[in-house]
Order: structure tokens, then sequence, then C-alpha cells
């Protein structure tokens, strides 16, 4: 278990959101997977209004409301850290990153952008202020990790780098994988960079934690989404999940 209290160091993945059209299905179907309680209000990095999602009554990741479904892109969010989030979004441009959302007020909450990689993945840059992003990490029913999937990997690594002051290593555990870790300059693994020529396009994929695979996937088949087969990896039995309305997301039982 992790409690977060303050603002995370340059980088670290910090807020998970999800734009949905139907935000009671989503909730209904995330609830019944993780047992998130919802509030409703303005959802962290984006300041639209929808649902904050909690766990023991603290907000793990936030539903944004959207009305276009084209506008939902099938994945969750991930939100990096920085304690300026103007200077940050200069250097995202700089990188040969685009800005999709200028640098922008979120009231009290934080200041937020919205930015896309050389490799066009998207992420969000989160600079709290009375909101440092989800509250609890690392246990059941909270974010774990995220790693970047990109046919790309090189300008990936590039960007990244130059961008967020990360270095890099490789990882033995995965034979044969285009895998490289992100860690920032203390050292702290944040996640990775996954090159994979098949993937049909560049996504921060988002991981959470759950203290059985297998019963987390019959939970999410019975309230209408679809997963894999769980499997079992070197970090703990592993399985992607897709939620009813198409988002891809996956859970580890470490």
């Amino acid at each position: 278990m992790s409690q977060v209290t303050r603002n995370q160091p340059l980088g670290t993945p910090t807020w998970i959101d999800l734009a949905v059209v139907d935000l009671e299905g989503a909730k209904a179907f995330y609830g019944a997977v993780f047992g998130w309680d919802f509030t409703t209000g303005d959802t962290g990095g984006t300041g639209d209004r929808g649902a904050e999602c909690l766990l023991r009554g603290l907000p793990v990741a936030g539903l944004r409301r959207v009305t276009d479904r084209a506008d939902t892109h099938g994945s969750w969010t991930v939100h990096l850290a920085t304690d300026d989030c103007d200077s940050t979004a200069r250097r995202v441009a700089a990188a040969g990153g685009g800005v999709l959302a200028a640098p922008h007020d979120v009231g009290a909450l934080g200041r937020a952008a919205l930015a896309v990689d050389p490799t066009g993945a998207r992420f969000g840059l989160w600079q709290g202020r009375t909101h440092p992003g989800c509250r609890l990490v690392n246990e059941p029913g909270a974010l774990v990790r995220n790693d970047l999937v990109t046919a790309d990997p090189g300008s990936a690594r590039t960007f990244y780098t130059a961008v967020f002051d990360f270095t890099l290593d490789g990882n033995e555990d995965l034979a044969g994988a285009d895998f490289t870790f992100l860690r920032r300059p203390d050292g702290h693994e944040i996640g990775g960079i996954l090159g994979l020529d098949s993937a049909p396009a560049p996504v921060w994929a988002t991981t959470f934690e759950v203290a059985d695979t297998d019963a987390t996937v019959a939970r999410a088949r019975s309230a209408g989404g679809t997963s894999t087969a769980p499997e079992d990896t070197p970090y703990g039995r592993f399985a992607t999940l897709t939620d009813p309305y198409g988002t891809d997301f996956s859970v580890i039982a470490r």
C-alpha cells in the first residue's frame, strides 16, 4: 500500500482518467471490477464534470464525461507530474512533441495540459495544488504501472529523456522483448517503453493491481467486459481487459 499526500517528482505517473460517453455505465462496470465508489465533481487533471473513483474514500482515478465517442480514445490517460506545467509543456514542444491542450488552471486543484509524443501517444501533465493526483497507488484496486507501447521506441526514448530527465536501462527478465525502464534522476522506476512492431497505435498502457487476477477477470466479464486469459509473468499473474465501451487496461496480482 502507498498513500500519496504531496505532489510527485517530475515525470511520475500521478493521475489517470478516462473519457466516457456513458458515465453511469462506466461507474457500474468499474465499480463491479475494482469495488470503487464514486463522487461527482471536477476530475483531477481535466476539470470536466465527471466522477472521481474512490478507494477507501480516497481518489484513485477519474471518469470524465464527453459527448462524442471519438473523444474517448480507447485508453486511460496518464498524467505525468510536474512542478511547472508551463515549462514542461515548452520542453514537450522543443523535444518534438505536441501540446494538444495548453496549460490551464483547474480551479484550485492544479494546472494541467494535454500532450502527444513524437510517436503519437497522448499523455497529460499535472501540477498539483490541492489535488496531488492518485491518493492511493500500488495496492489492489489502484494504479500500479504505466508503460508506453509503441512501434517507434527509439524516438520515444529520446523524447522522454529530454523532457523529463529520465535515465534508461534494460530488462533482463523479458528475454527477446524491446523493453526499456524509465527512471527518474533519483533512480526510481516510473514505467517503461515497450517497442512492439505490431502495436496498432502508440499508447500509454495502464495497469491496476488486484488481489486475484482470475476473480477480477470473472467480475469484468460478468459486468459486460472481455479479457485475455490470465497468464503468469515474472512479475505476477496478468491479464488485459476491455471494458464494454472498448477501453483496454491491464490487471496484475503481484
